[in-house]
């Protein structure tokens, strides 16, 4: 197994992780009267997402490790970890809102509006820039930005309506 195909695999294993305990924390939320918002994009967000894993394994599994972009990469997982710590059980994939609850306005939340698409936009980038795979990178950080700026709005739009938080990076 090369050096990529481990980190890969380890990139895989942890996105996995993600979607049940995002899964686990829906249910939770739901359970306390929150409701979904605008699911409509979720299934094009989970495309992109799967798209972009799909081509590092295809066309980067064999490429050599470029240290630097993996020490960045690596450094935004702290950042990940200070988001979902931050969260709590309130960090989910969708965009779930909580009626009555406030924003999450610490942790990194006290420093940008949403750090969470920070780091998986850092993500989408170095990853594939870690494996020379300079278009990758650039295909799927256009097309995240597109995801997100969807999203964002419809974040905003969910917040602005209800004065609740949203879950998960609508200060999920």
């Amino acid at each position: 197994m090369t050096l990529a195909e481990i980190i890969l695999a380890l990139v895989t294993a942890q996105r996995g992780a993600e979607l049940i305990l995002s899964r686990s924390h829906t249910r939770a939320l739901m359970a306390r009267g929150a409701v979904e918002v605008a699911p409509g994009h979720y299934p094009l967000m989970v495309a992109v997402h799967a798209a972009w894993l799909i081509s590092l394994w295809v066309f980067g599994h064999d490429q050599p490790v470029n240290v630097t972009a993996f020490a960045a990469y690596l450094a935004l997982q702290g950042l990940r970890i200070w988001v979902m710590a931050t969260l709590g059980e309130r960090w989910t994939t969708r965009i779930i809102v909580l009626p009555n609850a406030p924003l999450v306005a610490g942790g990194a939340y006290r420093y940008l509006r949403h750090p969470n698409y920070a780091v998986v936009a850092g993500e989408i980038a170095l990853l594939p820039l870690m494996l020379s795979l300079p278009w990758i990178a650039a295909v799927f950080t256009v097309l995240n930005g597109a995801v997100l700026f969807i999203r964002i709005h419809a974040e905003d739009r969910a917040h602005n309506n209800s004065r609740a938080t949203t879950a998960p990076e609508t200060r999920s």
